[in-house]
């Protein structure tokens, strides 16, 4: 066992290498890696539904992937769950959108449906807050679904990776249905 200082100095170099997003620490134990280097980092749906290209939605801002690489969920529910553990960094104050710093590096972007930013927040509900720190799975917030799409707007959910151009590339791990908490996306390096 590590004595506690020297324990607590390479916990902080390994934190400091995570924030500054620089190269990645090499692990002390080898054998300590769950997955091999080349894996990728994962992202979990944060929405159940049937999965969709994002190159073939109709809103040109998500379909040029401009904003990043990803795909898009159909919503099959009401529910936003988290796509893997993170901070919250950002909220839409209409509450249509939400973008997190995951644990993996990753800086996502959830937005619910298109144009949606003209109901003013209205069929939203919020569970977290910016700066909270989320767990993958917990619930961020839950839209309506009927009262959405009884207002004219489409549900096709963007969720996509605004960093992109860190990783060599992003991708889908699924095609068809999926359910909030499978495997969406794998991005490597």
């Amino acid at each position: 066992m590590k004595e506690p200082a020297t324990l607590m100095h390479s916990i902080r170099q390994r934190l400091l290498a995570h924030f500054e997003k620089s190269t990645p620490f090499a692990p002390e134990d080898p054998a300590a890696e769950a997955a091999p280097a080349d894996s990728g980092q994962l992202l979990y749906a944060p929405v159940s539904g049937r999965i969709r290209a994002l190159t073939r939605i109709k809103d040109p801002v998500f379909s040029s992937e401009v904003l990043g690489k990803g795909c898009a969920i159909e919503p099959s529910c009401g529910e936003v769950v988290a796509p893997a553990d993170g901070i919250v960094e950002k909220i839409a104050k209409t509450h249509h959108a939400i973008s997190l710093l995951c644990d993996n590096g990753m800086e996502v972007l959830i937005h619910v449906g298109m144009d949606t930013v003209e109901l003013k927040g209205k069929g939203y509900e919020l569970f977290v807050q910016t700066g909270d720190h989320v767990q993958k799975g917990q619930l961020l917030f839950r839209f309506d679904m009927q009262a959405i799409a009884a207002a004219g707007y489409t549900l096709t959910t963007p969720v996509i990776v605004t960093n992109s151009s860190r990783f060599a590339r992003i991708e889908p791990l699924l095609s068809g249905r999926v359910t909030a908490g499978q495997q969406l996306l794998r991005a490597k390096m």
